[in-house]
């Protein structure tokens, strides 16, 4: 079992920009992510498993609700804290971040932000410490980036509604306890509504042989005549609002998430330049190697500067949802980049799951395409400092 020796770069003294706080909720992420993901992950990665197990841990960090009230089942942290959160977890494995990402940003914070008293007391403490698992459904087999065509529907039964239709790429699917899912009222209304478990006609099949992800648990969500009472509809959400807020705060905890990967194919790669020798001496000494390393901790430093800055912004209430797009997208394609050079750098060690570089790579995959392609982050960049519309 492979020994983590993670050190984090942190090339401009970005610590000093952190209270006491966000260092104590980092330094105990990291510290957990060390003791029960590294040495277990490449297994749970190799047999495509989720590892159950550390849902109850994540708990216990602060993961699930970092920055809900503690009287909801939260702990009353600030978005710095999230991000950090987010960070150290992907550090460890993408598939691990995404699990605590659904959970706070997607399930925790929808219900917290739409949901009447009764539905928060009801799910957000148990939410919190993990004793139930939440899933979002909003993608669905023909809608991804266009989720207002989605056709997904329920109708109005009395006290109750019937929900029909299906959703896809659901992350924590498979074990999921409540799903926070959108759909189309008779109106053509998006309406947000608590599914949970259990509820005749409610299924979620796991998806099979995915090649990214692997360590991460992902399913469907298929309703066929699911009679849900009308207590579990979030009362006065309308529209696409609802689910893009929630995406927002997701796509700001992948923004730092992706750091964290790429800081770990970094110093993985630094520290095996150091020791392998190639033509008598270490190959971290010859330019080429130099340029990449190089090239990786000034990228990770610019992306740092970046979130810590989102974030001053988001606690204070002032980030735009296209700065948040900015974030995930620089981000991620910071990461997966770097992770390329970094498997380059280890030559065919770099393949092997002795490191892993290969298995930040095919996670970075996914990260790269899921709450926003690469490319609509483009667009909505675009279409915000030029004020047109590309995407129609």
């Amino acid at each position: 079992m492979a020994t983590d020796n993670f050190q984090a770069p942190d090339y401009y003294q970005m610590d000093d920009l952190l209270t006491d706080e966000h260092k104590l909720v980092r330094d105990s992420a990291r510290a957990w992510v060390k003791k029960e993901i590294s040495p277990i992950i490449e297994d749970f990665a190799q047999r495509a498993a989720f590892p159950k197990q550390i849902i109850k841990g994540l708990g216990e960090i602060g993961a699930f609700g970092s920055y809900i009230p503690a009287e909801y089942g939260g702990h009353g942290l600030d978005q710095i804290s999230y991000g950090l959160i987010m960070q150290e977890l992907e550090r460890g494995d993408s598939g691990v971040r995404s699990t605590a990402s659904v959970q706070t940003s997607l399930v925790m914070y929808p219900i917290y932000t739409f949901g009447t008293e009764e539905q928060k007391r009801k799910y957000l403490p148990k939410l919190g410490t993990g004793e139930i698992m939440g899933c979002f459904g909003l993608t669905e087999p023909d809608h991804g980036s266009n989720p207002s065509g989605m056709i997904t529907n329920f109708k109005d039964k009395g006290d109750h509604v019937i929900l029909n239709g299906a959703k896809m790429w659901i992350s924590n699917a498979p074990f999921a306890d409540i799903g926070v899912v959108w759909a189309k009222d008779e109106a053509g209304d998006i309406r947000g509504l608590i599914v949970e478990r259990g509820m005749p006609g409610f299924t979620t099949p796991e998806t099979h042989g995915k090649w990214s992800l692997r360590a991460s648990a992902t399913g469907e969500l298929v309703f066929d005549n699911v009679k849900v009472p009308k207590e579990n509809l979030f009362p006065t959400i309308k529209g696409l609002k609802g689910p893009l807020s929630c995406l927002n705060s997701a796509r700001f905890g992948i923004s730092w998430g992706a750091i964290g990967a790429a800081m770990d194919c970094y110093d993985t790669a630094l520290r095996y330049s150091k020791e392998r020798i190639q033509f008598g001496k270490p190959i971290g000494g010859f330019q080429l190697q130099q340029k990449k390393l190089a090239e990786m901790v000034t990228e990770i430093t610019k992306a740092q500067l970046l979130c810590w800055r989102l974030g001053v912004l988001r606690n204070e209430g002032r980030a735009t949802p296209a700065q948040i797009s900015m974030a995930k997208r620089n981000s991620v394609d910071m990461a997966i980049h770097i992770a390329r050079e970094a498997r380059q750098m280890l030559g065919g060690m770099g393949i092997t799951g002795e490191y892993p570089i290969m298995r930040h790579m095919m996670n970075l995959e996914s990260v790269i395409t899921y709450e926003g392609t690469h490319d609509i982050h483009l667009l909505i960049t675009g279409m915000d400092v030029t004020g047109l519309n590309a995407f129609a």
